[in-house]
């Protein structure tokens, strides 16, 4: 037990008890799945007024709340319907993200980040942590967020005597900076440990920093440069252990969450591009076909993508990332698979963006015409850190392998 504090895990509880965390009823996941979708009309709609820097969809997370989807990722006993954390409904989780993304790439990305921090919250932190903070998703319609990139001017956690900590240092990127009430602001220990901490930021006082954040695209995300110093934080507010944060399957598995939304972009930019051509009657030139067709397999191709993650996060464990306690044999082959998927579904948004760009031409890539867009903050959405590394881990996996190719991702 490290010397910083003490905690149990509330998932290794239920485990070790052999305690199957309940799915929510199929009819109230399928009803979500709707109102995501009548939501991410109205997002679409809106995006364009909101499409500036310093802007954030107020609006569109006041319509999230009412529909009780900031509380879909607790467990059912808590109000949810376990997304992120039953594995059963991984492919649900993907589908509502998805449907995020196609409203709005920047909407999609903050409530890809409430989900992750939730997750990690179950997962990691003690029975009593996972109980108030679902209360604050639940109740008092609290966005949570991950907020762990940082430039030499990092966070430090600094311990006292009396059992509090003080925080110094900024974060960078800091998504849904003043709309986002429970960020997690992970920082380093004096013995050098990653330590997970959740900030009340209501109750505390930062500074924030707008002109950091001047995107081409992603705006309404409000990723300001955060300074956290003078920050004081009870012992209740650290999760986990130090290094949970970067504990696998969990972090990378991870991707497939902000893939999800990234392919409802793409999909998003398909559909434009298709009405764009059937109202100027382009849709019998024999290129503008073929531009068509690959747009449609790659969008194929990353649904199945999605499908595929899904169904080998349910057979890896009942629960997201399985039990932290217990060490499992297929997490190495779980990581891989994910880093394809991550890899896989950004060329595929890329491959969509070029078709459309070359099918709709300058005057469809024109404000305000929506493709422009989602163009901007796509291309911006899908810099995910270690690209190269999500890649190279792919192909160690494989090496190391000798399975051959129709085997080297089952457990048969």
């Amino acid at each position: 037990m490290n010397k910083y504090y003490k905690k149990e895990s509330a998932i290794s509880i239920l485990l070790s008890n052999n305690v199957v965390i309940p799915k929510w009823h199929d009819s109230n996941i399928a009803l979500d799945l709707k109102r995501a979708t009548e939501i991410a009309d109205y997002c679409a709609n809106n995006a364009s007024a909101i499409d500036c820097n310093n802007a954030f969809p107020q609006q569109e997370f006041e319509l999230i709340a009412k529909a009780g989807l900031l509380a879909a990722p607790l467990v059912k006993e808590l109000g949810g319907w376990s997304a992120g954390i039953d594995a059963n409904v991984t492919y649900e989780l993907l589908m509502l993200l998805k449907q995020m993304g196609h409203g709005n790439l920047a909407v999609g990305r903050i409530y890809e980040g409430h989900i992750n921090a939730l997750q990690l919250i179950q997962t990691f932190g003690s029975r009593e942590q996972i109980t108030s903070y679902a209360r604050d998703a639940r109740d008092r319609h609290k966005i949570f967020g991950v907020w762990n990139a940082e430039a030499s001017d990092g966070v430090k956690i600094i311990p006292f005597e009396n059992g509090r900590y003080r925080l110094e240092g900024s974060k960078t990127f800091c998504t849904g900076a003043g709309y986002v009430e429970r960020p997690f602001v992970n920082g380093v220990l004096p013995d050098g440990g990653w330590q997970i901490c959740i900030v009340p930021m209501e109750e505390v006082t930062t500074v924030s920093d707008p002109a950091w954040w001047q995107p081409s695209g992603m705006r309404a995300t409000a990723s300001y440069k955060v300074d956290f110093s003078g920050v004081e934080l009870d012992q209740s507010a650290l999760i986990g252990q130090p290094g949970d944060y970067y504990r696998q399957p969990w972090l990378s598995v991870g991707v497939i969450r902000f893939a999800a939304v990234q392919l409802g972009g793409a999909e998003a930019l398909f559909n434009l591009t298709r009405q764009y051509l059937q109202e100027l009657e382009y849709t019998n030139d024999p290129y503008q076909k073929e531009r068509l067709g690959r747009m449609a397999i790659a969008i194929e191709s990353g649904n199945l993508w999605l499908r595929g993650a899904a169904d080998r996060v349910a057979a890896y464990a009942p629960v997201f990332g399985g039990d932290p306690t217990v060490p499992h044999p297929q997490a190495d082959q779980l990581v891989a698979y994910a880093n394809m998927v991550r890899t896989a579904i950004e060329q595929i948004c890329i491959d969509v963006m070029q078709l459309c760009e070359r099918s709709v031409g300058t005057r469809g890539l024109m404000p305000p015409n929506p493709m422009e867009r989602i163009i901007r903050d796509l291309t911006l959405y899908l810099r995910q850190p270690a690209f190269d590394a999500a890649l190279a881990n792919v192909g160690q996996y494989v090496l190391q392998q000798s399975n051959p190719a129709s085997m080297l991702w089952n457990d048969e």
